[in-house]
């Protein structure tokens, strides 16, 4: 920006899980400079913190006037997002989650306006991420595509996208992980992460997402570490709904872009996706349950009913491939606190 000559302020305080204390700060910022547009430089969370701000420099008020669907009345000050992580995909959705510390709750604002102006994606910039982000961001990628091609709201084009990132994540992630400098695998996982933005965009997600906000908020785990040691048991709850046909070849596919070495279709078993999942897990160095993210027993129980019912407030729970109950997601939430890892 100096070498360009454009005048600029920073503000380079955004935690993960941003919340609207962050928000609030950021656009107190942004009103006292005279800026034409917003560069939002950085993983999700700065992404997601840079839409918020858009809206409330254009309209004013509290980002939780905004909260839901459709609250954003038009165009927001524009904004230019280059991503450093390969994982949210926020760069191309319109979406914008902000953490309510007042209620231990994950708000989503949401309208096609939040969308950035122009995303600027170099694989370079994802060279230095440490390993564990590198891991918990793509596996959260991942995730957006798997969910949202097994969505009931799925289409023939947030399919395309969400297969495309499948492929280009499922034979990257591990390779990445390791050597954030294999600028192939660092490419794939940049593309992987905006087709899998693109796709949820269209399609929405699934129960992963809508009961890793509730965990998030709660203990602050990172998203895509919470994503990941929900996905094993959701995959394995949404087998349930395997006797259509449409569902196992899905499945087939997600198996056979996630494993080295899959076995071919007429011998595959849905549950087999489950125990790839899990290995990736491992093979991420990523907690297995719960438990060992660090959560206590004595302060998961406290909030056991509150994140069950904050789970099935998401949009989410509807376009999950098998119909949820808030018993299932209780149940799931217990499993996965004590679920053993490879």
């Amino acid at each position: 920006m100096k070498e360009a000559e454009i005048e600029s302020v920073s503000f380079c305080k955004t935690e993960a899980n941003p919340s609207v204390e962050t928000v609030e700060a950021a656009a107190e910022l942004f009103s006292k400079t005279s800026a034409d547009f917003i560069v939002a430089f950085g993983g999700g969370s700065p992404l997601d913190v840079a839409k918020a701000v858009a809206v409330l420099a254009s309209y004013g008020g509290k980002i939780t006037d905004y909260e839901g669907a459709g609250k954003v009345p038009g165009q927001v000050v524009p904004m230019i997002a280059i991503p450093t992580t390969a994982g949210t995909g926020s760069e191309v959705t319109a979406f914008s989650v902000i953490t309510d510390h007042s209620r231990n709750y994950k708000l989503t604002v949401a309208s096609n306006y939040l969308l950035p102006a122009v995303a600027i994606l170099d694989p370079e910039l994802i060279y230095t991420v440490p390993e564990s982000t590198a891991a918990a961001c793509g596996i959260d990628a991942m995730i957006h595509a798997l969910e949202s091609y097994l969505s009931k709201a799925a289409s023939p084009f947030s399919e395309m996208c969400s297969l495309r990132s499948l492929e280009l994540i499922g034979s990257s992630i591990i390779e990445y992980a390791a050597d954030r400098q294999d600028k192939k695998s660092a490419e794939n996982m940049m593309l992987g992460s905006l087709f899998a933005g693109i796709a949820f965009s269209h399609a929405r997600l699934g129960n992963v997402h809508a009961m890793s906000h509730p965990v998030s908020a709660f203990f602050n785990v990172p998203h895509g570490v919470a994503n990941a040691i929900l996905l094993p048991k959701v995959v394995e709850f949404n087998e349930g709904a395997v006797d259509n046909p449409d569902l196992w070849k899905k499945y087939f596919q997600i198996y056979r872009c996630v494993c080295k070495e899959p076995v071919p279709e007429e011998k595959f078993l849905p549950s087999m996706l489950k125990g790839e999942l899990k290995a990736l897990n491992a093979k991420l160095k990523i907690p297995g349950s719960l438990k060992e993210a660090g959560i206590t027993e004595e302060s998961f129980s406290k909030v056991l009913e509150q994140m069950t019912d904050d789970a099935m407030k998401s949009g989410n729970i509807a376009v999950n491939p098998r119909k949820t109950e808030r018993s299932d997601i209780l149940k799931l939430y217990k499993e996965t606190f004590q679920e053993k890892s490879l």
